[in-house]
């Protein structure tokens, strides 16, 4: 192979940004939201749609810059979990995978990405004071910033999983151990629809949730760029 052809195979097979780097980004926006966003509100969680109306209310109306900041960060988390699926669905077809999970994985990636974003508008809404003198109007966004950050965002991310870890496993790209928790979390994920249907399967979301963070972070180091590094 000539000199030249070998640099542009490099530069094809090392194109795009790193997906290790891109899940950690994602994970540090979302999580110091939540961080931020409890501190400036006195240690005070986000209030469970399911409480006290008067006390969710009471908590919007007294809290405004830490729903600020949380609904901001969120909407900037999204930005990296979409590159990320772009970016993985590019190396799956670099790498020869010809089945649907490619696109099942960034189909899913993007909704996640598009749901949360939505999340974070909302919260943007959900901040300002001028909402906060009619009660009914602040029960129904909160509950419309439940159902996108919470069910709308988890069951599209949990196809993430699975169109990654669905040819990871069958192509041997990923470790068998890593491709078969991405399966459990995945189906985990699509299990939390039933927290539509029934309040307490709401446990289910964070469960889901922040293990497929730390999943999209273990495969973004593993998954190679080129194949045969981790089919051995």
């Amino acid at each position: 192979m000539s000199a030249t052809a070998g640099t542009a195979e490099r530069r094809r097979v090392q194109g795009g940004p790193h997906l290790g780097a891109l899940a950690i980004v994602f994970a540090a926006l979302f999580l110091v939201g939540l961080v931020l966003s409890t501190m400036l509100a006195g240690g005070k969680p986000y209030p469970s749609p399911f409480g006290d109306g008067a006390g969710i209310v009471a908590y919007f109306r007294d809290n405004p810059d830490a729903v600020r900041i949380g609904g901001a960060f969120q909407f900037g988390a999204a930005i990296p979990l979409a590159i990320y699926a772009a970016t993985a669905s590019a190396r799956l077809h670099q790498l020869g995978i010809r089945v649907p999970g490619p696109t099942i994985a960034l189909a899913g990636g993007l909704l996640a990405a598009g749901f949360l974003a939505l999340s974070g508008v909302i919260g943007w809404v959900l901040s300002r004071p001028e909402v906060h003198e009619d009660p009914a109007l602040v029960r129904a966004l909160q509950l419309l910033n439940f159902g996108a950050g919470g069910v709308a965002h988890v069951v599209p991310l949990g196809l993430l999983l699975a169109g990654v870890a669905v040819p990871g496993l069958l192509a041997r790209l990923l470790p068998r151990w890593l491709a078969w928790a991405g399966l459990a979390i995945a189906a985990v994920a699509e299990l939390s629809t039933l927290a539509l249907l029934v309040d307490g399967a709401a446990y289910l979301l964070p469960v889901a949730r922040f293990t497929a963070i730390a999943w999209l972070i273990a495969a973004g180091f593993l998954l190679p760029r080129q194949r045969g590094r981790s089919e051995t």
